[in-house]
């Protein structure tokens, strides 16, 4: 028995759980055909992707920045989620998904590195290392996310031959959750605004990217992505949630990353709005909406049973008695 005597060991001991518990739970989650454990599939996935972005005539430096962006790998919670729902909707053309996975993670991947920049979170550590502008230059970081997010479409119309419809149909949903009005990149324009909607900000800049693995995992196996819109957007606006709670609740040592930005950086978070026990409330009924909006599709149990997965590794557990 783990004994935690503070809400910051509680959130810290939680976090590891999380991570390891996901990592475990991936691990778990086999295509069908292959028999491939989902992590390894992903991380296939992502590699071959790069492989695209080396060799040849490519200036060095970039070549070896994009590679340092990308790997090694987070959790890769967004691919993961994607896969799953393609699996649970029959994923019946295995090349498209994978082609969608890392898509969708290598945009992810871009993101971070500009978040990182002076002009946005001036972070120096991403994922217990030095942020790509630290290790390589800002120059170099600029080019190494630009690089990423168009690596990200080349790889979904190099799947085209695959299925034209289903291609052109999965460019178009990671187009609308990366750029404007309501991706990610309106998310960190949100950051710019005098007066912020809280759950625009953090259905943009958070939950954009989750709605786009649950409609592109749709996309992906033949299904309509509107039926899984609600799924992302919960599972996205949880994940920020827990991160605002992560933010103001943990060390540097133990996220891998600078916290305490959002109070830094004058930013809006459910802490700053709700304080800890009210975000704690609010991140719990985000969760039990999730499972409740998943859609009926073939592996409709299993799918349920990775979300309610996913919501228990996320639950911070912080006592009550912290003040709001």
């Amino acid at each position: 028995m783990v004994i935690v005597d503070s809400p910051l060991q509680s959130v810290q001991y939680d976090l590891h759980i999380y991570y390891a518990t996901l990592s475990e739970f991936s691990d778990k989650l086999e295509f069908k055909e292959t028999r491939m454990p989902l992590s390894s599939r992903i991380d296939t996935a992502v590699r071959q992707a790069l492989e695209l972005t080396q060799g040849g005539h490519a200036p060095s430096k970039l070549a070896d920045a994009v590679k340092y962006a990308v790997l090694p790998g987070g959790a890769r919670i967004r691919p993961t989620i994607l896969m799953s729902v393609a699996m649970a909707c029959g994923d019946d053309k295995p090349g498209l998904t994978d082609a969608a996975a890392a898509a969708l993670e290598i945009i992810h991947c871009a993101s971070l590195v500009h978040d990182d920049l002076p002009c946005f979170d001036d972070a120096g550590a991403r994922r217990g290392k030095p942020s790509v502008h630290i290790a390589y230059s800002q120059p170099l970081a600029v080019l190494s996310g630009d690089s990423l997010i168009i690596l990200a479409f080349e790889i979904l119309a190099r799947q085209a031959h695959l299925d034209p419809m289903r291609s052109a149909q999965l460019i178009m949903s990671l187009a609308r959750r990366t750029g404007m009005p309501n991706g990610i990149c309106a998310g960190q324009g949100w950051e710019s605004e005098s007066q912020i909607d809280l759950r625009a900000y953090h259905r943009s800049k958070t939950a954009a990217l989750f709605i786009a693995a649950t409609e592109m995992g749709a996309i992906a196996a033949g299904h309509e992505p509107e039926a899984w819109y609600d799924l992302g957007a919960q599972i996205g606006e949880a994940f920020q949630v827990a991160d605002d709670l992560r933010d103001a609740l943990m060390d540097e040592a133990t996220l891998g990353k600078p916290v305490g930005q959002d109070d830094l950086h004058g930013r809006p978070s459910a802490v700053a709005e709700l304080g800890v026990d009210g975000a704690t409330s609010r991140l719990s009924d985000i969760l039990a909406g999730a499972i409740a909006s998943i859609p009926s599709c073939p592996g409709e149990a299993a799918l349920a049973g990775m979300v309610r997965k996913q919501a228990e590794m996320i639950m911070p557990r912080i006592p009550a008695r912290y003040g709001t």
